[in-house]
């Protein structure tokens, strides 16, 4: 086969991905007001969004449900026929509804939409004809027209299911944010993944749990300075039964050296700082994390119920741990 010929497959390639790119460009070009309605009703309902379609935009519409649902918003698929033979069961009137059609005008969708409007549920239309039948029938109508499709003769939809995942996407990553869904959130609903089990580490998975550095408040700066190096940069100071009454870092010690030059014998209750921050063992990692960094430490006495402390979490163990 001659280099031409080869080359043939792969611009081919190259004009569909160009054609679909044009196509999420251009929506997101017109993209306006009726998106900030339809993120509004999103954010506002109580019940469940039910999406639907049927064929390739059911396709689409069954991952846009998919991705609202592990981005913290409970979400179904239902299909427009079995809805009219038992399944319309699982809609609610506390529901918002959104349709995808490239047309506008799929008879099979319009029995749904039917027993939507009868249950006063809102319906966001995903279209390509904004103009529609289906557009005329939705609370929101958003446009998810193309200028042209991949397939060649309009064979299969190509460039228009991609504008419409792509909206979707767009829907759900907005209301993520809107509802202020953060990583531990994510987490939560995906256990079994790589990230959420990071994300679902808790303190005690990490935390130095043995040989702690800890120190009575009578002790000298001279017993401190010596696990200050040991123990890298942070004692616990607690009372005769183990609970917290302050912590000396190694930013004390540089600051007290630097005025006071005879400070070996001072008690280290006159150095701590005696409302440090804290952790528990069933934290999460990356909770802690993001308290130290916020504060700019380096570590956490960590606390069981009784202000004891058990453990000692540092921010390197627990970064190198993935949290």
């Amino acid at each position: 086969m001659s280099q031409s010929g080869r080359s043939d497959p792969v611009e081919r390639g190259r004009r569909v991905l160009a054609l679909e790119a044009e196509a999420i460009q251009a929506l997101a070009e017109r993209l306006g007001s009726a998106f900030a309605q339809a993120v509004t009703l999103l954010s506002q309902a109580k019940g469940r969004v039910i999406v639907s379609g049927l064929g390739k935009s059911g396709l689409i519409a069954r991952k846009i449900a998919a991705t609202f649902t592990s981005t913290g918003t409970p979400a179904a698929f239902l299909h427009p026929v079995d809805s009219l033979h038992g399944d319309l069961g699982i809609v609610g009137k506390e529901d918002v509804a959104v349709l995808l059609s490239k047309s506008g005008s799929t008879d099979e969708l319009f029995g749904l939409v039917e027993q939507l409007k009868r249950l006063s549920v809102p319906i966001i239309a995903v279209t390509g004809a904004p103009d529609s039948v289906l557009a005329r029938q939705a609370s929101v109508v958003l446009d998810a027209a193309v200028k042209e499709e991949a397939c060649p003769e309009t064979l299969a939809p190509t460039a228009s299911t991609t504008a419409a995942l792509a909206l979707g996407d767009a829907l759900a990553v907005t209301l993520l944010e809107v509802k202020g869904f953060r990583r531990e959130d994510f987490a939560a609903l995906h256990p079994g993944g790589t990230l959420g089990r990071k994300l679902l580490q808790r303190v005690a998975d990490v935390m130095l749990a043995t040989d702690l550095p800890l120190l009575p408040p009578d002790r000298p700066m001279r017993d401190c300075v010596v696990l200050l190096a040991e123990k890298r940069g942070t004692v616990a100071v607690v009372d005769r039964s183990g609970a917290l009454l302050g912590v000396v870092t190694a930013g004390d010690l540089t600051r007290l050296m630097e005025r006071t030059p005879d400070f070996l014998g001072i008690p280290v209750a006159d150095v701590m700082t005696k409302k440090p921050k804290t952790s528990t063992p069933d934290e999460l990692a990356v909770a802690a994390i993001r308290r130290m960094e916020e504060f700019g430490i380096m570590a956490l006495p960590v606390l069981d119920g009784g202000r004891k402390v058990v453990g000692m979490a540092h921010l390197h163990d627990l970064m190198r741990a993935g949290a």
